[in-house]
């Protein structure tokens, strides 16, 4: 009953559909009229014959020649009744069997169809929704932050100004609301007083509008906003946003965080409370050793929580071999890290440039980023209008082989790949790969779903702006609790559940279970990296796990949701 109301006052709002149902009205209004004028001429011509007919009569002989029907038991004799006939006849077939349908069709079926459709879109929140996030765009950045919220169970609710795209999104399971993002009614309705944040991936533009709308109605609650350039972050806070995200500085920052560039330094990927978690690419000296060789919690208090080996993943053991090309994960405070650093520090090796491909936003930061850590670079840019260091720069294809030996990818220690198009990226991967199967590929994927296609293609990492992005609003929404490691693959911190309360870690089979690793137990302050098998796991205490997105999730159904 409540859908059907929502249909007749979705039609009803409309202008057109008012206008429609006005068409209808006087359509049949002039209907009705032209059956009463037949109805009495009827009579008239039937006295004319010598015959009379009541009202009732004289409306069903109208109404059977009008609609063809035609039985025969009442005809006119004379010339007169029957071209009356005719005329009827002929205006029953026009206006019953023509214009009628039409008008149906047209002014009342088509739109109340419409309604019907659009009425499966809300408009507005239930007054008892609350702690859910608003969503103000639909892009790949806001598809993966549905995922992330759908595995953690948060509600969310994305607003949508077109009602065609909103029912796309309806189709496909997406919780979506009909509004307009300039309008402050529209986040009212989304019950924004309600709301833990509100998350805006538009165009800075639209970002701004959005801050100006949410604000008018709410001054608390926190508004995450992207944007394409470093000056309109200022723009962007004043309007009111909480936190501006610029993507492609980060996705520049976390590609040459990645690169091998010959130092042996470690690199800040995050830290939970006092834990830092770091990689690092091995120094010359480890080359050929075991983990349990390096003695580094010996020397300088670090652990190794895991390695990478050509994309891939592993939690290592004491046996655990350092190779060419294992880039290690690293977990310790900040003073320990700072030791890791000067005492391997003098193992870095003058190497060839990195070649970065690509020279907009995100090549340009990648290589400020590699600036900074005192690594020599070459840029190959296609677009000459793009280049911002000519002395550093080769202007040509990077899918020209000879271009690429230009820029010094024979010699190179890595490539970083920063292209948006995943496709050209995946080309460039085994290319380089065929022509130096030694150095390290770093690269930029659009979405995860391009992810494995690179790492099979040859790269050594790959990043999708999508996780990226997510992961980001994701780890600020549960106030740090997340630490996205790379692609797939999360560091992430609860509560320990009742269920696992005083269980020793090899009691508790978690990794069996989930497929998650505990890598941290925090306690009252203190915190045990990689705790043993035998370690068991006090209440109240917190466990920071390792996994990827599939582990993780069999995790929280298992052990609950946390927050």
């Amino acid at each position: 009953m409540n859908f059907l109301v929502t249909e007749v006052l979705l039609l009803l709002r409309n202008k057109s559909s008012r206008r429609n149902l006005l068409i209808i009205f006087w359509f049949l209004l002039a209907l009705f009229t032209l059956i009463f004028v037949y109805t009495i001429a009827f009579h008239f011509l039937m006295e004319r014959e010598g015959k009379e007919y009541s009202l009732i009569t004289g409306l069903y002989w109208t109404l059977t020649v009008m609609t063809t029907l035609g039985f025969g038991d009442i005809t006119f004799h004379s010339d007169l009744g029957r071209l009356f006939s005719i005329c009827v006849l002929m205006s029953g077939v026009f206006s019953l069997l023509v214009i009628l349908p039409f008008i149906f069709i047209e002014f009342f079926y088509e739109p109340w169809m419409r309604a019907h459709t659009a009425a499966r879109v809300p408009r507005g929140l239930s007054e008892e929704y609350k702690n859910h996030i608003i969503l103000t765009h639909y892009d790949i950045v806001t598809k993966a932050l549905i995922n992330r919220l759908n595995q953690y169970k948060y509600p969310y609710i994305l607003i949508v100004e077109d009602l065609t795209f909103a029912l796309n999104l309806y189709d496909e399971g997406v919780n979506v609301m009909l509004g307009d993002l300039n309008d402050p009614e529209t986040y009212k309705k989304a019950r924004v007083n309600r709301a833990v944040l509100v998350a805006s991936t538009c165009r800075t533009s639209s970002n701004v509008a959005v801050c100006f709308a949410v604000r008018t109605l709410n001054n608390m609650v926190p508004i995450i906003t992207t944007s394409e350039d470093t000056s309109s972050r200022e723009v962007l806070k004043l309007a009111g946003s909480t936190r501006t995200l610029l993507l492609d500085d980060m996705m520049g920052q976390i590609l040459a965080r990645r690169t091998n560039g010959g130092d042996a330094m470690s690199h800040l990927v995050g830290d939970f409370d006092s834990v830092r978690i770091a990689e690092a690419t091995p120094a010359s000296v480890m080359i050929g050793k075991k983990i349990r060789e390096l003695g580094l919690r010996e020397k300088v208090g670090v652990t190794v929580l895991g390695v990478w080996e050509r994309g891939k993943y592993k939690i290592p053991g004491p046996e655990t071999l350092i190779k060419e090309g294992t880039i290690l994960l690293l977990a310790g405070t900040a003073e320990q890290l700072k030791n890791y650093d000067v005492l391997f520090c003098i193992y870095n090796v003058a190497m060839g440039p990195v070649v970065i491909i690509g020279s907009e936003r995100v090549g340009q930061a990648t290589a400020a980023a590699l600036k900074s850590r005192d690594l020599d670079y070459r840029i190959i840019e296609r677009d000459p209008a793009k280049v911002v260091d000519p002395e550093k720069t080769i202007i040509g294809e990077a899918t020209d082989i000879d271009v690429l030996k230009k820029a010094g990818v024979m010699e190179a220690p890595a490539v970083v790949i920063t292209s948006k198009n995943s496709d050209v990226n995946l080309y460039l991967t085994i290319l380089i790969r065929h022509l130096q199967s030694e150095l390290q590929i770093v690269s930029r994927a659009g979405t995860e779903g391009n992810v494995t296609a690179m790492h099979e293609a040859g790269t050594d990492f790959v990043m999708s702006y999508a996780a990226m992005g997510a992961n980001t609003i994701m780890n600020y929404l549960k106030k740090g609790d997340i630490l996205m490691v790379a692609e797939g693959l999360d560091l992430f911190k609860v509560k320990v559940p009742s269920s696992l309360v005083n269980k020793t870690i090899q009691e508790s089979n978690i990794k069996e279970m989930s497929g998650c690793n505990v890598v941290v137990i925090n306690n009252n302050g203190s915190s045990i990296v990689l705790p043993k098998a035998n370690e068991r796991i006090p209440e109240d205490s917190e466990i920071i796990l390792i996994g990827n997105e599939e582990s993780e999730t069999r995790f929280l159904e298992m052990f609950g949701k946390f927050k």
